[in-house]
């Protein structure tokens, strides 16, 4: 139950590190939204869309990295639910038996 303990307790602060990059890149640039939990190509774009590389190459590039760390945070709560529920059934094992 230590190891499990420890292990959800790194994969806290590993997301809380991911959500720090997260709204780091939302203050990068105001079109990206300034949603935590959405990928950016969820958001209306002002302007011409920016389809590739050769419209807007700043902008489509960070919206890339952005998506990549939310698809990044999303992995880690998966990970960090099944660590839980591991380590619940542990706890309740020791409890109950």
């Amino acid at each position: 139950m230590i190891l499990g303990t420890s292990f959800l307790i790194i994969l806290y602060l590993i997301l809380k590190y991911i959500l720090a990059w997260i709204s780091y890149y939302n203050n990068l640039d105001p079109r990206l939204g300034e949603s935590t939990w959405r990928f950016t190509y969820d958001y209306p774009v002002v302007g011409e869309r920016d389809i590739s590389d050769l419209d807007d190459k700043d902008f489509v590039r960070l919206r890339r990295k952005k998506n990549k760390i939310i698809l990044l945070m999303y992995s880690i709560i998966l990970v960090m639910f099944i660590a839980s529920m591991s380590l619940l059934s542990k706890f309740l094992l020791f409890f109950f038996s």
